[in-house]
C-alpha cells in the first residue's frame, strides 16, 4: 500500500508534485512524525523537561544560598572582628593589671627589704655598742691593774684596795679632765 501511494504520487507532475513533493507522502510523513513527536513528547521530552526544571530551582537555590552565605560570612566576619577588638583590650587591660601588681609588688619587696636592711644596722649599732662597752670595761680593768702596778712599783709596797682605789679615782678623774 505504502507503494501503491508513492508510485500514485511520482505520476503526478502538476502543482506540488512538480516540485517532487508527493502530498500522500507528505500526509504519511507527518502522520509518522506526529506519532513519534507524542511518543517523544510523553515518553522523553517531559521527564527531562521535569529534570532539567528541577536542576534550574536546584541551582537557583544554591545561588540564593550562595547569596545568602555571603551576608552572613559579612555578618560573621564583622563579629569576630568585633569580638577580636574586644578581647584584645581585654587582654591589653589584663596585661596592664598585671604589670601594676607586679609593680606594687616589686615596691612591697623594696620596701620590706628596706625594713630589714635598717633593722639589721639597728642590731649591728646596738652589738657594736655593746662590744664597745665591754671593750672599755676590760680597758677600764687593764688600766686600773697597770696603774695598781705602776703604784706599787712607785711606792715600793703594796697598797690596801681602798688606798688603791682611791689613787686609781685620782687619775681617771685627771685623765677625764
Amino acid at each position: 500500500m505504502i507503494y501503491t501511494l508513492f508510485a500514485v504520487a511520482e505520476a503526478q507532475t502538476t502543482g506540488i508534485g512538480a516540485l517532487g513533493i508527493s502530498a500522500s507522502a507528505f500526509i504519511i510523513q507527518f502522520i509518522s512524525f506526529s506519532i513519534v513527536f507524542i511518543l517523544l513528547r510523553w515518553l522523553a521530552f517531559k521527564p527531562i523537561g521535569k529534570l532539567l526544571e528541577e536542576r534550574r530551582k536546584t541551582i537557583d537555590g544554591g545561588v540564593k544560598m550562595g547569596l545568602e552565605m555571603e551576608k552572613e560570612k559579612a555578618k560573621l566576619d564583622t563579629e569576630v572582628a568585633k569580638k577580636m577588638r574586644e578581647a584584645r583590650l581585654e587582654a591589653d587591660k589584663i596585661i596592664a593589671n598585671a604589670h601594676k601588681d607586679a609593680r606594687d609588688v616589686v615596691r612591697e619587696a623594696e620596701k620590706s627589704a628596706s625594713r630589714k636592711t635598717e633593722a639589721m644596722l639597728s642590731d649591728a649599732e646596738v652589738r657594736i655598742e655593746a662590744e664597745t662597752e665591754r671593750a672599755k670595761m676590760a680597758l677600764e680593768k687593764d688600766i686600773i691593774g697597770l696603774i695598781s702596778e705602776a703604784t706599787e712599783a712607785i711606792v715600793g709596797e703594796k697598797v690596801d684596795m681602798a688606798k688603791d682605789g682611791e689613787i686609781i679615782d685620782k687619775i681617771l678623774k685627771r685623765r677625764a679632765k
